[in-house]
């Protein structure tokens, strides 16, 4: 031990969660896997235009639900105003995103995509989109609302509520 080096084997290493059932270690390292091939494509795409994920998170929400308030793009996607501030001068400044005020609240800022940003992220969507029909497809019957009830199984239950809101649950 004179190198300060610890050597630990794999039977050093209890896997075993506090109740006693061991961790879905496959589950993870498969979702790892799904989630790195997921983003990959778009990734690339989005890094040719100088954006990143952040980014990509903003265009399909402000896609999703043209004429959402900044206010709740913050509570969807937890960073703080200066993050998001960030993201969104750049997708303004380089036309993908326009805002607008509310209609009654003046305080209020709306997220419209652009024709360009419309026409940007279905480009980014299209594999991604191709990639989870493959997978569905090749699924069983009841395949598709399992999964969907397995990721909203994923989400915290305090947020469950925006998903309903979102329309990302109108299948289960």
């Amino acid at each position: 031990m004179a190198s300060g080096k610890i050597n630990v084997n794999m039977a050093d290493i209890n896997l075993a969660r506090p109740n006693g059932g061991p961790l879905p270690l496959d589950v993870m390292g498969l979702f790892f896997f799904a989630y790195r091939d997921f983003v990959g494509d778009a990734d690339a795409l989005l890094e040719r235009q100088g954006f990143g994920r952040a980014h990509h998170r903003v265009l399909y929400f402000v896609n999703l639900k043209p004429g959402m308030p900044v206010a709740d793009l913050l509570d969807i996607l937890k960073i703080t105003k200066q993050s998001l501030a960030r993201v969104l001068r750049q997708l303004v400044d380089n036309g993908y995103v326009e805002q607008k005020t509310g209609d009654t609240d003046r305080r209020q800022r709306l997220l419209y995509a652009t024709e360009k940003g419309r026409d940007f992220f279905e480009t980014l969507s299209a594999t991604q989109t191709s990639r989870i029909e493959a997978a569905i497809a090749a699924l069983p019957p009841e395949g598709k609302r399992t999964v969907l009830k397995f990721f909203v199984g994923m989400v915290e239950p305090s947020d469950r509520g925006v998903l309903d809101r979102l329309k990302l649950t109108s299948e289960i």
